[in-house]
């Protein structure tokens, strides 16, 4: 698989379809589409017309982390729901699935825009202008907020066929649950012991939600650190080298995808996961017995886009990276031969 984060970066149908090219030539048959963010909305939700109106414009970018300084160039774009079935056709004929990503309840903060009542504090919120994790997330101790999410997805379902859709999951700081009425009602009610409890029951209501579907619930390794994913979900692990989400997980019988960010993030420059380095990386890590190897479903590369916003530079980083993931995933290791 590989994953492509157009929240950062808008990236057009057109554009779009040229990395689905290249996916195909290198054999890569999923294609995760990071369609939300913090930064923004790119998929149109007819329920919610305001997702799109408000949440897929920011009005500018913050030049560099912690930098007091913003760039003053809008960024903006979305997806009709016409547009993503044509990708998604697009893709197909290539034998390649798309999974789409709602990432929940973290990296909100375009959706808080549009929607303020989602959250803990009511905003005002704004479209995120800088990178890292905000402390704005969805309200979990709202009703309303879990409805929200589920009209969404219902919209997701009936564009994308894929038997998977990812719910993100990763990132989502508790400070402002920790202050609010509503969650600190729900805390309570459940006779939960610690705030991560609070996530895990919205993951748990989405879970449900995209079962009653027909469909698989993917989430980021995060939302198996209290145990709310099981057997019948999907984890794609990213944190550090894997080795620890990837236990944890197995252990537990649930199947994974795996995509560290040492191996596998390709936004990364070439000095932290050169080419030699994807190469030699393998999803069967030496910690997985034979009895759980048919857990590892595979191994997916990601693009985040917070510093990749053209087209040159989307190529800079893929190639010759997905090559090298490519015979990663199709190859024997014993096979596999840096050299040659």
């Amino acid at each position: 698989g590989f994953l492509v984060d157009v929240g950062r970066h808008f990236f057009s149908v057109d554009y779009l379809k040229e990395v689905i090219d290249m996916l195909a030539l290198h054999n890569i048959n999923y294609f995760h589409w990071h369609l939300t963010e913090d930064q923004g909305w790119r998929i149109e939700i007819k329920k919610y017309p305001k997702l799109t109106e408000i949440g897929s414009y920011r009005k500018e970018t913050i030049v560099a982390p912690g930098s007091d300084q913003f760039d003053n160039t809008p960024v903006s774009g979305y997806y009709t729901q016409e547009e993503a079935k044509e990708i998604v056709r697009y893709a197909a004929e290539r034998y390649i699935t798309v999974i789409p990503e709602i990432d929940m309840p973290g990296h909100m903060l375009a959706t808080l825009a549009s929607y303020p009542e989602l959250g803990c504090t009511g905003g005002p919120y704004e479209v995120w202008r800088q990178w890292g994790i905000s402390d704005n997330v969805l309200c979990a101790g709202n009703d309303q907020t879990i409805q929200f999410m589920k009209d969404v997805l219902a919209e997701i379902v009936d564009i994308f066929p894929s038997e998977y859709i990812h719910v993100g999951g990763d990132e989502c700081p508790k400070t402002q649950w920790e202050k609010c009425p509503k969650c600190q009602a729900l805390y309570k009610k459940e006779g939960m012991k610690e705030p991560g409890e609070l996530q895990d029951y919205f993951t748990r209501k989405m879970s449900e939600y995209i079962r009653s579907k027909g469909k698989i619930m993917v989430g980021w390794d995060e939302i198996n650190d209290r145990h709310a994913a099981t057997p019948e979900d999907m984890l794609t692990v990213w944190r550090d080298n894997g080795l620890k989400a990837q236990k944890a997980a197995l252990e537990r019988g649930i199947p994974v995808v795996m995509c560290p960010q040492h191996g596998c993030y390709l936004d990364w420059g070439y000095a932290g996961n050169s080419t030699r380095k994807v190469y030699e990386w393998d999803p069967v890590t030496s910690q997985v017995t034979p009895e759980q190897e048919a857990l590892v479903k595979g191994g997916q590369g990601a693009l985040w886009t917070e510093r990749v916003a053209t087209q040159d530079r989307v190529e800079w980083m893929l190639y010759p990276r997905l090559a090298a993931l490519s015979e990663v995933f199709w190859t024997n290791a014993s096979k596999r031969n840096w050299d040659d």
